[in-house]
């Protein structure tokens, strides 16, 4: 059920050579097209194939973590319908990080459903600047999150860690998923990718994961890119997991894992940058 080194070793070479890519990539529509899917009794998944949109579920409305971009936003609104939600009750969108697949569809859930946009300080000041090299329709500045504040909506309470790198404001955030009323710890790291250049920024990413190595009790991955944690395979092995069976995105090992091969694929990245100086 875990993922096997051999899996997480092809998501380390996906994010050093892949995610490096500078030019816009305009993903078709249909072929990204997923249906949505219940993951925990209030976290459901609305995104794409290749990037990652979460619906969480509270007493008092809903919070949707990323907007996707373009057409694709579209695609999350109806996902969202789908499951049996109005996205009118999305109260807040939490942007992981100020790339365009991530914060491109934030305008249009504030104009149509008045939602509520929160990222950190350092993205919105990203966000303000024109967009290279993808453009979006910006979205309005609405409440920034700073690291080691909360955000409560009812019972639900999310816990905010700013973790530069990707991006300098990229936000992480940490909340309790629940199976079957059972509690487990889940965290959102906000920016995986090795998508940029130079030293500093690099160290900064280094430092960003040796934190979230230090962390104690996460037990749930949930990444802004479905590959990072094995999304579909994990739900494929939940829609056939019986009574008594673990539950397949419960998986503390392949977390701790999952960070040593980004830190291994960061650690790289230094190196070369520093032989290229």
């Amino acid at each position: 059920m875990y993922l096997s080194l051999h899996r997480l070793l092809l998501i380390g070479f996906f994010a050093i050579n892949v995610c490096n890519a500078q030019e816009p990539v305009e993903l078709n529509i249909e072929e990204e097209r997923v249906a949505p899917f219940k993951v925990f009794d209030n976290l459901y998944y609305v995104g794409v194939k290749k990037i990652s949109a979460w619906l969480l579920e509270s007493d008092q409305g809903l919070i949707l973590f990323d907007s996707l971009y373009g057409d694709l936003t579209g695609l999350a609104i109806e996902s969202i319908r789908e499951l049996g939600f109005d996205p009118d009750d999305i109260r807040y969108v939490i942007v992981s990080h100020a790339h365009r697949d991530h914060i491109g569809g934030a305008r249009r859930l504030q104009e149509e459903f008045g939602s509520v946009v929160m990222m950190t300080e350092a993205d919105w000041s990203i966000a303000a600047e024109p967009a290279i090299p993808e453009d979006y329709p910006k979205p309005i500045r609405h409440l920034s999150a700073s690291d080691g504040s909360t955000l409560n909506l009812g019972r639900t309470r999310l816990r905010f860690f700013q973790t530069p790198g990707e991006t300098p404001g990229v936000l992480s955030t940490r909340f309790t998923v629940y199976d079957n009323g059972y509690p487990h710890e889940a965290f959102l790291f906000g920016g995986a990718d090795l998508n940029f250049a130079g030293i500093q920024q690099t160290e900064l990413y280094i430092n960003s994961v040796e934190r979230l190595m230090q962390l104690e009790g996460i037990e749930v991955n949930i990444p802004n890119h479905p590959e990072f944690g094995e999304v579909f395979e994990r739900y494929e092995i939940l829609l056939e997991r019986e009574d008594g069976d673990f539950h397949p995105f419960v998986d503390p090992e392949s977390w701790d894992a999952w960070l040593e091969i980004l830190m291994l694929n960061a650690q790289a990245k230094l190196e070369r940058e520093r032989l290229a100086n």
